[in-house]
């Protein structure tokens, strides 16, 4: 954004995770920082799934600078810690896509809860659904707590 309020990158205009990390699209948020965002994937691969993206629209890893990269994985390693110590997980997986199989054209970095036996193999992701928005939100509150 320029100090007007206008967006130097057209391509942002259209963008989800920017639209998210403006507040103009709905989103369980779990870490709101200047620089880096992270709230919970609305088809998780196991519930607590969260996707951690810079604020500034950036398509592939590659681009970012090295220090929004030190950013951006600080908050990941954060978020790893969070789905270990806010929902009991045994551990984490942690993903990332450029361009092939990227969904959103926006750098963003999956962290997924994992335990023992919960069957997830190789690169095939199961997606659950939440219930319903109360209990993706009892998700997103036992995260927000993790990380404070």
């Amino acid at each position: 954004m320029t100090a007007g309020g206008a967006n130097q990158n057209p391509a942002a205009d259209s963008c989800l995770f920017c639209a998210i990390v403006a507040g103009d699209a709905a989103a369980h948020i779990v870490l709101d920082e200047p620089h880096v965002v992270a709230f919970l994937d609305i088809r998780p691969v196991f519930k607590g799934h969260m996707l951690v993206v810079p604020r500034a629209h950036v398509v592939t890893l590659p681009e970012l600078s090295t220090p929004q990269v030190t950013t951006l994985f600080v908050a990941v390693q954060r978020c790893a810690s969070a789905v270990v110590d806010g929902l009991g997980a045994q551990g984490s997986w942690i993903a990332q896509n450029n361009i092939v199989s990227q969904a959103v054209p926006h750098v963003h970095v999956h962290v997924v809860p994992r335990t023992k036996g919960d069957g997830l193999r190789g690169f095939f992701w199961p997606r659950q659904k939440y219930a319903d928005d109360h209990e993706m939100s009892d998700y997103a509150d036992r995260l927000r707590v993790a990380l404070a």
